[in-house]
């Protein structure tokens, strides 16, 4: 349907506000075929990869937050007083630390039932320790920590810092995580208890890192050579060059969308995600 007319001139923001906000209502249920986003051509990816990969699906956990995400972005005063606040800091604080202290960007990775078919664990499998490097506001962190008796954070925004506290959970403090990445992942190899131990790792895909300083994105010190255009290439390059190098095997690999709050625009963002297992290269 062709529409004759937008917002767009309008001059006064509040009134651009409410008619974006309302045609976003109008558009929000418009067909997401959100099933393509677990979808995998596994013929694409490599022979050593191929059995590993696990088909998720959407599910409802998935299908509550997406919900919850449109009903939020409905919340028009909220979204114009949390749009007012992260201009005004974007400057100064990085947009992880503005999102905690607004309480909004909750992420969503996968639910409790895809992370045990991830890791082929019953509902009752428990393990002794937890620790999620970068959890952010703690969200995905109590889908995996349902399964530890003991649970570990790091979070370099205090923000975030703060709701991971108010969770119970125990808070180390890490230097920004991406700016050296390869030292990262053979820092987790080498913590990994021997046999048992696992790596849940999730990479955006396609692989385009940066590191937030402050209100400024800039590339990190150290590269990942990882190589091709598609999903399943990267992944395929992920497994075979990076992960190998870092002394890691993939032991399953599955594609989910890396969900995130919207705000008075749209109601969610979607980020491609691989979520990969991994474990200790065997000495053999």
């Amino acid at each position: 349907m062709r529409r004759m007319w937008t917002g767009k001139y309008v001059r006064s923001p509040l009134a651009r506000a409410l008619i974006t906000n309302m045609a976003s209502q109008i558009e929000g249920d418009a067909d997401l075929e959100t099933q393509e986003w677990y979808q995998c051509s596994t013929d694409l990816l490599g022979e050593t990869v191929r059995t590993l990969f696990i088909q998720s699906h959407l599910d409802p956990d998935t299908q509550a937050f997406l919900k919850h995400s449109g009903d939020k972005s409905g919340w028009l005063f909220t979204q114009l007083y949390h749009s007012f606040v992260s201009t005004v800091l974007s400057p100064l604080v990085s947009r992880t630390s503005i999102n905690g202290l607004l309480g909004r960007g909750s992420m969503f990775v996968f639910s409790p039932e895809q992370f045990r078919q991830l890791l082929r664990i019953s509902p009752e499998w428990r393990a002794d320790r937890l620790l999620d490097l970068g959890a952010g506001d703690g969200g995905v962190t109590e889908v995996m920590g349902a399964h530890f008796r003991e649970v570990y954070a790091t979070e370099v925004s205090p923000p975030m810092k703060w709701h991971l506290q108010r969770r119970n959970y125990n808070c180390l403090n890490l230097l920004d995580r991406c700016d050296n990445p390869l030292d990262l992942l053979k820092g987790m190899q080498r913590s990994l208890v021997p046999g048992t131990g696992r790596v849940i790792l999730a990479a955006v895909l396609p692989f385009q890192p940066y590191v937030e300083m402050g209100g400024r994105w800039q590339r990190p010190k150290e590269r990942l050579r990882v190589k091709g255009k598609t999903w399943e290439e990267q992944v395929t390059s992920m497994t075979n060059d990076v992960f190998l190098e870092a002394g890691l095997e993939v032991e399953a690999v599955t594609r989910l969308p890396y969900l995130c709050e919207g705000d008075m625009y749209k109601e969610y963002y979607m980020l491609d995600d691989a979520v990969f297992v991994l474990k200790a290269l065997s000495k053999d």
